[in-house]
């Protein structure tokens, strides 16, 4: 008897696929609705994916070196990883930030930092993508203001805060505040970077963090697009043009092993997301683009036998470019053991220049376009995200779905299930549980000492201690008023950062307002 085979969403793959199991019509070109092929009619021929290495660690000058270090190896955007006390609205100084300073990402607490953090590298010039959600707000307001000081044409920034608050709460679980004030603070950013920096993404709506949580390729699409449906709607009640701010949505997707599942996965999202925008009002085709990043999937990579992580990455760079992403990192070999040392920070870069410049993948649009295989597993995918998406628009859409523990739950099962399939053995993940050797036991050889903490610390001390005080006061009482009033927060966010008021006091005066959330 045959063993049935499948893909991670348990969809059964057939042995031979033929025209007859293709029920899609000729395809439009990439560039036109629904973008199934690509959002540019051209793509990788008119301009390659933007090559992001993802950094952050220690104090600012430290990933500062490591920024310079990526832009002299080729990399064409930074991306930045914050520490954990950042992400959840601590400064340094916190009692709780104790033991976690520096460690997962860049300690930054005010605008000093951020000087550190980018001193010999020009905002107008260079494409930043920030991965922050509770704090976003603060991060793009430090963001703006050091490009102020620098002199440069706001209309020209461009870049990427994260902002995707729904699947903290789902999936991730650095949130601050309460669903409704959060996605009231996320509409506002839409609002004022309309205004203010135009060519700013808003929002990197992520399945990343969902599928890192154990989800399957078909439930990322599904959850990740609800929760974009969610932000969409949530714009549209604030009275915001959906021609307008949804040009500046972008998504931020995982690549795992399964190739063919996740080319199809991101070739359904697109023509999803076409779709759900139309539906919603959108009428300019620019609204209905899903424009996504990728990253490589953090945990497929194994503590075993860790070179074997290299070949792991280079399948999931083929399946992100074969899949038509705009932008990608990769992930070091050596990340399930610690911080990527810059030897593994530089062959994950050069794994995306091999497949730019050797591999002839990018030579053409959309090069699988037209397989009985690819074109079937492709409306798949569509057709299970859609039967989840269905229930989650039945129970009131994601906010609903999130409170009511839906997303979690679902994501928990297929997790739990992941895990059994590799304990008995019916997943195999080379190195960890077949073909496995006698390995020496590992010993870091990237890591961050406590000492950070006490540096934070004294530099916090003296920035308090010789800024106005009076500037400082009334920067967060107008902040206050303003969450309370309804006004937009963000213009007196700016004020307030540039008045060296801390990342951890805005957040703090802002809870204060909006109270804190416990799950």
């Amino acid at each position: 008897m045959e063993i049935k085979k499948l893909t991670d969403s348990d969809i059964e793959i057939k042995k031979i696929y033929q025209s007859s199991d293709v029920n899609a019509p000729e395809l439009p070109p990439a560039g036109t609705f629904p973008f199934t092929r690509g959002i540019q009619p051209d793509m990788y021929r008119g301009k390659l994916w933007t090559m992001r290495q993802y950094a952050g660690f220690s104090t600012a000058e430290e990933s500062n070196k490591r920024y310079h270090y990526l832009l002299g190896q080729g990399v064409s955007g930074l991306s930045v990883a914050f520490d954990l006390p950042t992400q959840i609205g601590y400064d340094s100084d916190h009692a709780l930030s104790e033991g976690e300073v520096g460690k997962v990402g860049v300690a930054i607490d005010s605008i000093e930092d951020m000087q550190r953090l980018f001193a010999g590298i020009a905002l107008e010039n260079v494409s930043t993508s920030m991965t922050i959600n509770a704090s976003g707000y603060i991060l793009l307001a430090l963001y703006v203001a050091l490009a102020k000081q620098q002199g440069a044409d706001l209309t020209k920034i461009s870049g990427t805060i994260q902002n995707d608050i729904l699947k903290e709460y789902a999936a991730r679980g650095t949130y601050i505040y309460p669903p409704k004030p959060s996605m009231r603070i996320i509409t506002d950013i839409f609002e004022w970077c309309g205004n203010e920096v135009p060519k700013w993404n808003t929002i990197s709506i992520s399945g990343y963090h969902i599928r890192e949580a154990g989800s399957t390729a078909v439930q990322e699409v599904a959850f990740t697009l609800s929760n974009g449906k969610a932000y969409v709607k949530a714009a549209l009640d604030k009275g915001l043009n959906i021609n307008e701010f949804s040009k500046r949505l972008s998504f931020f997707f995982n690549a795992h092993n399964n190739l063919f599942e996740e080319i199809a996965k991101f070739r359904a999202a697109r023509k999803m997301w076409a779709q759900i925008m139309k539906s919603l009002g959108a009428t300019d085709p620019k609204a209905m683009m899903l424009r996504f990043h990728t990253q490589t999937g953090g945990s497929t990579l194994t503590a075993q036998q860790p070179l074997n992580n290299i070949s792991r990455v280079s399948i999931q760079t083929l399946a992100a470019v074969l899949g038509g992403t705009q932008s990608l990192h990769t992930n070091g070999y050596d990340e399930a053991l610690n911080l990527p040392t810059e030897e593994a920070a530089r062959i994950a870069l050069r794994t995306q220049q091999i497949v730019a410049f050797e591999s002839g993948v990018a030579d053409t649009v959309d090069p699988l376009a037209g397989s009985y295989f690819i074109e079937n597993l492709t409306e798949t995918i569509e057709n299970k995200a859609w039967e989840i998406i269905a229930q989650i628009d039945a129970m009131g859409g994601s906010v609903s779905a999130i409170e009511a523990g839906f997303i979690q739950n679902e994501i928990a099962a297929s997790a739990y299930k992941y895990q059994k399939d590799i304990e008995d053995g019916s997943k195999i993940i080379v190195g960890v549980n077949k073909f496995t050797i006698e390995e020496k036991p590992h010993v870091a050889s990237f890591k961050i000492d406590d000492s950070i903490r006490n540096i934070q610390s004294e530099r916090l001390a003296a920035l308090r201690s010789n800024r106005n005080n009076d500037a400082f006061v009334n920067s967060i009482k107008a902040l206050k008023q303003a969450a309370t009033d309804g006004s937009n927060i963000m213009p007196h966010v700016l004020y307030a950062v540039e008045q060296k008021c801390t990342l951890g006091e805005i957040a703090t005066a802002l809870g204060e307002v909006f109270g804190e959330y416990n799950g």
